[in-house]
């Protein structure tokens, strides 16, 4: 009978203690974007922690910035994270208006991730050449 009673208790805590390992998704989005030049709209996904990581691949101008980001839905995009060097630096905020600063992905500070509406974000390009990269997006 206590055999029984320990089996018993030994078997709910090992149920308890499972961990369930899922793969997370992904979206990767490739740009090449001329001078002046956004991307087109990314809806990133809604009421999860997404990490959204660029990088600036143009000789010159390399760089990478990360951000979590958080989609709260009709209402404004969140994040914090690290602008890409050579000033690197914390950013964070919280918006929904259209051309907000989100992160800087190259070295010079001329391509970021801006706001582009309550429930999307784009890639944008103020240099005066085009520029190309990868944003990639984890949740």
């Amino acid at each position: 009978m206590l055999a029984g009673i320990v089996a018993v208790v030994a078997l709910n805590v090992v149920l308890h203690a499972t961990q369930t390992i899922t793969t997370p998704n992904a979206s990767k989005v490739s740009y090449t974007l001329n001078a002046g030049a956004s991307s087109a709209a990314v809806n990133p996904a809604e009421s999860l922690p997404v990490l959204v990581m660029g990088v600036q691949n143009d000789l010159g101008y390399r760089g990478v910035g990360e951000v979590t980001m958080l989609h709260v839905p009709s209402s404004f995009l969140e994040w914090t994270g690290i602008e890409s060097p050579a000033s690197a630096a914390i950013t964070s905020g919280f918006s929904g208006t259209a051309g907000t600063h989100i992160v800087y992905l190259d070295y010079s500070h001329l391509v970021d991730i801006q706001v582009a509406s309550t429930d999307t974000f784009v890639i944008h390009n103020a240099n005066t050449i085009a520029m190309a990269g990868v944003v990639t997006l984890i949740w």
